[in-house]
This record gives C-alpha cells, structure tokens and sequence, in this order.
C-alpha cells in the first residue's frame, strides 16, 4: 500500500516531481527535471514548511490529504517566497482559511505582492520560538540566499533544519529522497553546482553569512531539508556543506575555462591551439565551451569551479560576438571573484573583439595574464606561437596562485 514518504517521525515529504518544465526560471536547462520539496509537519498542530509551483498544486494537495486526513492544516511557514515554492499559498488559504502563515517582516510583503493576503499572519525573527505540540521551531534569518527574505527553520525534536533553497540542487527525485541512496554522488555534485552557479552564485558574502550564522547555533542536525533535491543526512551533509563554504567564497580548483565564439571555425582553431598549450604545461582540467553551443549553466558552472578563464571572440560587426556579450553579462551580474583572465580573437577587415574583451578584467577586478591574441582570417600560422604563449602564460600563473584547497 502506498505511504507518503516520511524525513523521519511525524515529518512527511509532501514535495512534487517536475519533469516537464524545459528550463528553470526559464532560463536554465533541466535535463533531469527539478523538485520542488515542502514537507508536512504532524503533532497537536499541524505545520506545512513550503509549498510548491501553482502548476503541480492538485497533486500537492492530494499529498496533503493523503496525511491530514481531514485534519485541517495550522501553520504554514515561508521559509522561501520564490513562486517555484510559494507558488501554492494563495490556493492553500483558499483550503485552510483559518492557517496561520509564519515568517518575517519581508515575507509578509511578498504575500501581499503576490497573493494579497495580509492576514492571519505569525511574524517572526530570529531566535523566536514556535511550539505545535512536541515538535517545536526555531527561525534563524538568512537573508539575501538568495531572496531577501529568506529564512530557515529548524525543529528541535527531529533535529531537522530546513533550508530554503540553500543545499539544493537541479533534478527530480527519482524514486529516492535521501543523499544516501544517491547512485552516483558525484553525478549529484555537478547539478548541485550548477545550481548553485546560475541560481545563488551572486551572493556568496550572504551565505558565508549564512553558514556562520548556522555554525554559531551550534544546532545538532541529523536531517537537512533543501526545497530542491535530496534530503542531507549526516553522512553526505559534511560533504554539501563543504561544496557551499567553498562556492560561497568562489574558491577554484587549478583548471582553466576556454570559452569562445567561432562563425567559421578560425577563432576555434585559436582556441584548440591555447587548450593544448595548457594541457602541455601542466594544467590537467581544461575546458573548451564553444558559446554557440554549450548550456550556459554548464558554463557558468565551470567558470565557478575552474581558476582560470580565457575568453576568445570573432568581431562581428565591429563589436563582440553576440552570444560572448550575453555570456558575459552572465557572468558580470554574478560578480564572479578572483580569476586568472586572458583574451584572444579574430577578425576579417577591422578588428575590434580584443580591445573589448580586455576591459573585463579590470571590470571584475581580475588579473589579466599573458599578451592577448588576435588572429587576421584565416592566416593561423602568424599566431601559433602567440596562442602556444598564452596557454603556458597561463598555465604558469595557475599553478603558482592555487592551492591545494578544491572543490568536490
């Protein structure tokens, strides 16, 4: 007989599956889908944590039925006000009109901008209590992860914290809710970065906060409950945490990012011959993103896990490529910290894709490396030895400025 799944005691996951949607915010690719995670809190009162996008609210509420049993439903509370999980509460007051919503002074302001509601509220701040029965929680602000009026909940008894979107990560659940019945962790890893790089990436000073917030609690958890993604147990919890604390700071591994645009394949030749310099001295991990085909999230991706970053551009129009100008902006609004940055590019009659290319570094406040490149059409043996130059330039620089330190 079916049974909702359970976190653990009295906590159900009452969260849904969405294999449908193309791209997430309508931006980023969901080759495996994406969850949506509330859970249900069961005591002398009841207590939803979340909810879900309005597009998967029928089979949400089946959910809820499914464990309430004609029990009405007490509080909810609002860790996260984004639509993909607020995206339910106007529909759930509908149903439950006497349901206190718990959360802060900000979040209150998003319920009247998104569902006019502005009554039967419980405002919180951090430190404060809420007590449903034995179950009882506690609220700890975690503004700005990435909305500001984030916060997290953690319930004493089952020693569960609730996270937002803080620890998630792209995918449906497939069949499973824990990280230890992951198959493949690493695999996990990837979407949870790329997650992190598209969808937090801006605000790593907030969730350095954030976790040192969380650390002075000295709150005991067994269970970590993200809105995306699998349930933390403590057995994979250290390792997320540690991918965060190293994201948050945009710590980077000693590899390079070859990002480039090609119209006709001469800027790529450029680019093969830069990626093969830098696998000849030394650097094992290189990328190469062709612009006009890679997933903009596997790029930002890598551009948040690897120290160095090469950006090559035809001139087109007397100006960048398309599709590198988008790409940049991409990476400007995520104001990407401490990179090793170099430029190459090409052009026909009038070049100009370098000298727009170069202010960047400085834009970002990063170190520009080696002499930049640029390629007149097709005539590659006059820059060989410039684009061999470049990769070892480099090269050099990444192994004298990384660490040991890298990211899972």
């Amino acid at each position: 007989m079916y049974q909702v799944p359970q976190v653990c005691d009295s906590i159900y996951y009452v969260g849904v599956n969405d294999r449908m949607k193309a791209l997430f915010e309508n931006m980023w690719s969901l080759p495996s889908g994406v969850a949506y995670n509330s859970y249900l809190i069961v005591d002398e009162c009841t207590t939803l944590i979340d909810t879900v996008d309005v597009c998967y609210s029928d089979i949400f509420f089946h959910k809820l039925d499914l464990v309430l049993k004609g029990r009405p439903l007490d509080y909810l509370i609002v860790n996260h006000m984004e639509p993909d999980h607020g995206g339910s509460i106007g529909l759930l007051r509908k149903r439950y009109p006497q349901m206190q919503i718990v959360g802060n002074k900000k979040t209150f302001d998003m319920l009247r901008g998104f569902h006019g509601i502005t009554e039967g509220l419980h405002e919180v701040k951090s430190g404060d209590a809420l007590r449903i029965g034995r179950h009882e929680f506690s609220f700890l602000m975690a503004p700005m992860v990435h909305w500001p009026e984030v916060m997290f909940t953690y319930e004493q008894t089952s020693r569960t914290l609730f996270t937002a979107d803080a620890f998630g990560a792209f995918g449906a659940l497939d069949g499973i809710l824990f990280d230890s019945q992951l198959a493949d962790r690493s695999a996990y890893f990837r979407e949870m970065r790329r997650y992190y790089a598209t969808v937090i990436g801006k605000y790593g000073s907030f969730v350095q906060k954030a976790l040192t917030n969380m650390q002075r609690q000295g709150l005991d958890v067994d269970f970590v409950c993200p809105t995306h993604g699998v349930v933390w147990t403590k057995e994979g919890f250290g390792e997320a945490l540690a991918l965060y604390e190293r994201l948050s700071r945009f710590a980077s591994e000693p590899g390079a990012v070859v990002l480039y645009g090609s119209m006709y394949g001469n800027t790529e030749q450029l680019a093969d011959v830069i990626a093969q310099s830098l696998a000849a001295h030394g650097v094992e991990q290189v990328v190469c993103h062709n612009v006009s085909k890679s997933d903009p999230s596997v790029i930002l991706s890598d551009i948040f896990r690897h120290r160095g970053l090469i950006i090559g551009s035809p001139t087109y129009c007397g100006e960048l490529f398309s599709p590198i100008e988008h790409l940049l902006q991409l990476i400007r609004i995520r104001d990407v910290k401490d990179r090793l940055y170099a430029a190459f590019g090409s052009y026909t009659w009038a070049p100009g894709s370098v000298k727009r290319l170069l202010p960047f570094a400085e834009e970002m406040k990063w170190e520009l490396v080696g002499e930049a490149v640029e390629l007149k059409m097709s005539d590659l043996g006059t820059v060989l030895d410039a684009g061999w130059s470049l990769g070892q330039a480099m090269a050099e620089r990444i192994k004298a400025s990384c660490s040991p330190d890298s990211i899972q």
